[in-house]
């Protein structure tokens, strides 16, 4: 008879926190012949003027460059510019090596993404393949496949809605009775207490909070080359938020991989008392 496997979610932002920059400044911002920092300082201003959601914003700034520049805009596009975006260390070996140790302790780890980013980029990079969901913006395409509104937007806030998807096995963001049904926390797909939530900044935070007081586990990782990323980092253990902080190297053997097999044993543990508690009585 096979072992059943203890279920395991590690969520993660994208931008920052897989990768050292913002989706958008891989391939396409390159295409437009502009800089990241003349790209967000006019779609942020933007947004401020109108009171408009950022992550709006920018979706709206993206068409209007590119038709704009002439620039290719389709789903086409936005694969090859997932194709280019660029990784941490470690970040492509990672899946296949915590999902191994899982397995070996016990634990079915499945990955998800919860990112402000574009899915359809995030799709087409060279670890879409490892998400069991990718919660993420997304946009309608015309008849021509030419992106031309927003069919979904992920800010700060809105990331804590897609942690009880996970939490209730619903990836489908247009199954509202699923997420909205009553069901006893023993018998959800995954507890928040089975959950890891690993973001870089602040649109993490309400994310990474809500894990941590639900008994999970939360991690702030920092890109060490950038000066002042590991005191914001810092920042988060010190006001509560976090459980744990860590350089974004992926790699095995480096603080963030040893923290994340810790976990892995530590669940591995506590199912085990459950279970010798429950003999017991």
């Amino acid at each position: 008879m096979t072992k059943k496997l203890i279920p395991m979610a590690i969520c993660y932002d994208f931008d920052g926190t897989l990768s050292p920059g913002n989706m958008q400044e891989y391939g396409f911002m390159e295409s437009l012949g502009t800089t990241p920092a003349k790209f967000w300082l006019k779609s942020n201003a933007f947004a401020q003027e109108n009171s408009a959601d950022f992550n709006l914003a920018y979706m709206k700034r993206m068409i209007e460059d590119a038709h704009s520049m002439n620039v290719p805009f389709n789903k086409e596009a936005f694969c090859e510019y997932g194709k280019s975006v660029k990784l941490y260390k470690g970040v492509e070996s990672w899946f296949k090596r915590i999902n191994k140790y899982g397995k070996e302790h016990g634990i079915d780890v499945k990955h998800y993404i919860i990112s402000s980013g574009l899915k359809e980029i995030i799709e087409c990079t060279s670890i879409g393949k490892y998400f069991e969901c990718i919660f993420a913006s997304a946009y309608i395409y015309d008849a021509n496949g030419v992106p031309c509104w927003p069919a979904n937007v992920v800010n700060y806030t809105s990331k804590t809605q897609y942690l009880f998807r996970i939490n209730k096995g619903c990836c489908d963001i247009n199954d509202n009775k699923k997420i909205n049904s009553y069901v006893k926390e023993d018998d959800r797909p995954v507890p928040f207490s089975n959950m890891v939530f690993i973001g870089d900044g602040e649109t993490d935070i309400p994310a990474m909070k809500m894990v941590k007081v639900n008994g999970g586990h939360s991690i702030a990782v920092y890109n060490s080359a950038k000066k002042g990323k590991k005191d914001k980092a810092v920042k988060l253990i010190t006001e509560n938020r976090v459980n744990f902080v860590a350089n974004a190297d992926y790699s095995a053997g480096k603080k963030l991989d040893r923290y994340i097999k810790f976990v892995i044993n530590k669940l591995e543990n506590d199912y085990s008392i459950i279970k010798m508690e429950k003999k017991i009585t």
